[in-house]
């Protein structure tokens, strides 16, 4: 059973529903990582390494083409695809924004656990 967005198609509206405490993955995608918050996260603002990762990306993707896509530990966030972030000394006190992402939005990610700081605590299953 597909338990989410049919990649192949981008048809909207092919997020199947998930049932509770079943694997669900968001797929490391080139589209996913384009609209991830990640990068404008709170959680992030104050550490080094993330903000390294944040400024060396929007490079990193210019110089990748099509579909192709920079190994995960380069990239700070889409925590919900990859797990947990490489940065090991982010803020977990700080407000997370997860909520107002559109990948957390399309794969419903709020049903999922952890429901919020997948940098942290590892991806949503």
């Amino acid at each position: 059973m597909n338990k989410g967005r049919n990649t192949s198609t981008g048809e909207r509206g092919s997020i199947i529903p998930r049932e509770r405490g079943t694997d669900f993955e968001v797929p490391y995608a080139r589209s996913n990582i384009e609209k991830c918050r990640c990068p404008q996260c709170p959680v992030q603002a104050d550490n080094k390494c993330a903000q390294d990762k944040i400024d060396n990306l929007k490079t990193v993707m210019a110089n990748l083409s099509g579909e192709r896509v920079p190994d995960p530990e380069d990239v700070p966030g889409v925590y919900c695809s990859t797990g947990k972030a490489t940065c090991q000394d982010l803020n977990p006190d700080r407000q997370c924004i997860c909520y107002t992402c559109t990948v957390w939005k399309e794969y419903d990610l709020g049903e999922g656990m952890p429901s919020m700081y997948f940098c942290q605590n590892g991806k949503a299953t």
